[in-house]
């Protein structure tokens, strides 16, 4: 399975779409782990924690983990203050 990618913008109004997209895209046999490509992210809002933190509970609940990679400075610093780093970035 190749990674889910993160569009270049998301914003509450595609929060919804984005998510469903993705769990749409999930295979029946989900790999142990599922990596999502967030590098191209550069204009969003915490709603992108939502969709992440989304993605993630449907992908435990099958019986994987979410691998997020290529998380910007921004990013990083809006899910901490959020509280949610550690469940996006674990180690």
């Amino acid at each position: 399975m190749s990674p889910l990618k993160l569009p270049v913008q998301l914003l509450h109004d595609q929060a919804n779409a984005c998510l469903a997209q993705w769990v749409a895209q999930l295979p029946a046999a989900i790999p142990p782990v599922v990596a999502l490509d967030a590098s191209a992210l550069q204009e969003f809002d915490s709603s992108v924690l939502a969709v992440l933190l989304g993605l993630r509970r449907e992908v435990l609940q099958r019986g994987s983990t979410l691998q997020v990679e290529g998380l910007s400075a921004r990013l990083r610093e809006l899910a901490g203050l959020y509280g949610v780093i550690d469940l996006l970035q674990p180690d």
